[in-house]
């Protein structure tokens, strides 16, 4: 099936991957509409018609999705580490919203959902690394789990109302407009405490191994899957390149050339030893592959904090005023 290029919407639009996919759609000539919270770079979306609203507020997700072919899901409350304090929450708050945005999709004539899960969470202990879209999902946090079950349910409306449907399982993003709030995002969490010479915690002895993946390619991974005629529906998205927390450390600190302060703290249960993604599927049947290296992302990063410190400075200081929207 081949899409027009015309009309899309971003819930979540105010959040890091958010903000960096709407700025991307519309540099590639698509009409964009971005819903959600307004979140704490506004002027990043200065030329993008924004509809401020709660993804829990049936109406307000109803009048953002009228005119749109495709609507990129990337709305999350939480993160893998919050979402098993309060498992209720997680259910209320994400998977329920997210049946009801499904009907609403269906109604206001979505021809395409785009919904992002989560590659770091869905497989869960894999005992295959890199891991395949085909290894078991067992899941080990409310967060992992509630994210395959919005999968589940999507494949389940193709079934029943012919909604056409990607998922994007991406590892873990990193780039411009991420900053640590919500306690997500380890690169963007060393790099804030770095420049404001602060010392850095890290859970573990460092070897844990994830999968870090640009945001510039998350976003090009996302428009593709927008118009992808393929027979395939869910995607690994991520560098297929494992690193450890200590890589991430060691990276920072040649960029930044300075010695972080570390404060090593205890293993957490819900960080799996190592989580790298294969991305052959995505790479074959989307044409798609990581154009920036992990080295290159660090730089380029790190370029941003240091062109919006004042912005950045503001922005954390700011009481949260959204929900986690990726």
């Amino acid at each position: 099936m081949q899409l027009l290029r015309r009309s899309c919407v971003v819930l979540g639009g105010g959040g890091f991957l958010g903000i960096n996919l709407c700025r991307h759609l519309s540099a590639s000539g698509y009409s964009v509409r971005a819903f959600g919270h307004q979140g704490l770079f506004p002027t990043a979306l200065t030329n993008i018609d924004f509809r401020p609203g709660d993804f829990s507020d049936r109406t307000a997700v109803a009048n953002a999705l009228q005119g749109s072919e495709i609507a990129f899901h990337l709305v999350h409350s939480s993160v893998p580490y919050s979402s098993n304090l309060d498992i209720a929450a997680e259910i209320r708050e994400n998977l329920i919203p997210s049946l009801a945005f499904l009907d609403l999709a269906c109604s206001a004539g979505v021809k395409r959902v785009v919904f992002l899960s989560s590659g770091g969470t869905i497989y869960g202990r894999s005992k295959q690394i890199p891991t395949p879209e085909t290894a078991p999902t067992d899941p080990i946090t409310a967060y992992g789990i509630s994210k395959l079950a919005i999968e589940k349910y999507i494949a389940l409306y193709q079934l029943n109302y012919g909604l056409e449907y990607r998922i994007l399982r991406v590892a873990n993003p990193f780039g411009a407009y991420q900053i640590p709030i919500k306690r997500q995002g380890l690169i963007a969490e060393i790099i804030s405490r770095a420049m404001n010479s602060e010392a850095v915690n890290i859970w573990g002895d460092g070897t844990v191994v994830r999968d870090f993946v640009f945001v510039d390619d998350v976003s090009t991974a996302l428009e593709i899957a927008a118009v992808d005629s393929g027979d395939e529906r869910i995607f690994n998205i991520g560098s297929g390149v494992g690193h450890s927390v200590r890589d991430v450390l060691r990276a920072i600190e040649n960029s930044l050339r300075l010695k972080l302060n570390i404060i090593w703290k205890g293993e957490r249960a819900v960080d799996v030893p190592i989580s790298t993604l294969s991305i052959r599927r995505a790479q074959e049947m989307l044409g798609w592959s990581p154009k920036t290296s992990f080295e290159s992302g660090i730089e380029q990063t790190i370029s941003w904090w240091r062109d919006n410190a004042k912005i950045i400075k503001h922005a954390m200081s700011t009481p949260a005023r959204m929900k986690t929207e990726r």
